[in-house]
C-alpha cells in the first residue's frame, strides 16, 4: 500500500492532481478542498489511498489524513464508491462530514452529486457508531471554541461555530437558531438548526 507520496505539483484539474516524484507522475484523484490548497511548481505532500478494481487501478491522494480516513469511512458503505466519496468530502470538510452524521442529517449530504436520499441515510446510518465527534476529523476544538468566545460562549455559540465551520454564515446559523431552547446542548442545537438548514 502507498501510504503518502511527496513531490511537485505539475498538473491540475477537477479532481485530479498530478504529483512528480522521482522523475514519476503521480495523478491522484481527490476532493475540491485538497485541490485549492495545491499549487502548481510547489512541494506537496499526499497521503493516498490506492484502490484497486478488476477493471482500474487508481490512486487517491488527500491533504490530510482527517479526509484520507473520512474517504475510507465513507467507500466501506455499501453503495459508495470513490468518486461518490471525493463528491461529498469535496461539499463538506472532514469536520462537517463527521458532525453531519453525527447529528443524523442525511439531508445535507444528497447535497452531493451521486447521493441519493437512500444512499445518505445508510451513510448515517452505518457510520453513526464509527464517527466519534471527538475523533482525529472531528470539529477543530480550537475553532469552534475561539468561534464561541468570539460570540460571548455558552452552547448556542458553540453550535453557531460549528455550523459556520460546516459552511454556512453566521447569519444563516443565528436564522436556523432562532426560537431554540437555551437549555438544549451544544450537539441537539446542531441537530435542529441543520434540520431547517436542510429545508
Amino acid at each position: 500500500m502507498i501510504y503518502s507520496i511527496k513531490g511537485i505539483v505539475s498538473h491540475i484539474e477537477q479532481n485530479l492532481a498530478v504529483i512528480e516524484a522521482n522523475g514519476v507522475g503521480y495523478a491522484c484523484r481527490t476532493t475540491a478542498n485538497t485541490i485549492s490548497r495545491l499549487e502548481n511548481g510547489r512541494e506537496v505532500m499526499l497521503f493516498t489511498y490506492l484502490h484497486v478494481r478488476e477493471d482500474a487501478v487508481e490512486l487517491f491522494g488527500f491533504a490530510d489524513s482527517a479526509e484520507l480516513n473520512a474517504f475510507k469511512l465513507l467507500i466501506s458503505v455499501s453503495g459508495v464508491g470513490p468518486k461518490a466519496a471525493l463528491s461529498v468530502l469535496s461539499d463538506l470538510s472532514p469536520q462537517g462530514f463527521a458532525l453531519c452524521v453525527a447529528s443524523g442529517d442525511s439531508k445535507l449530504l444528497t447535497r452531493s452529486q451521486g447521493i441519493g436520499a437512500k444512499i445518505a441515510q445508510r451513510i448515517v446510518l452505518e457510520l453513526k457508531d464509527k464517527i466519534d465527534v471527538e475523533s482525529s476529523f472531528a470539529l477543530d476544538k480550537d475553532v469552534v471554541s475561539g468561534g464561541s468566545q468570539r460570540m460571548g460562549g455558552g452552547a448556542s455559540a458553540e453550535a453557531i461555530a460549528a455550523l459556520t465551520a460546516l459552511g454556512f454564515t453566521t447569519a444563516q446559523a443565528a436564522r436556523a437558531l432562532e426560537g431554540v431552547d437555551r437549555g438544549l446542548s451544544t450537539q441537539e442545537m446542531i441537530k435542529i438548526a441543520l434540520k431547517k438548514l436542510g429545508n
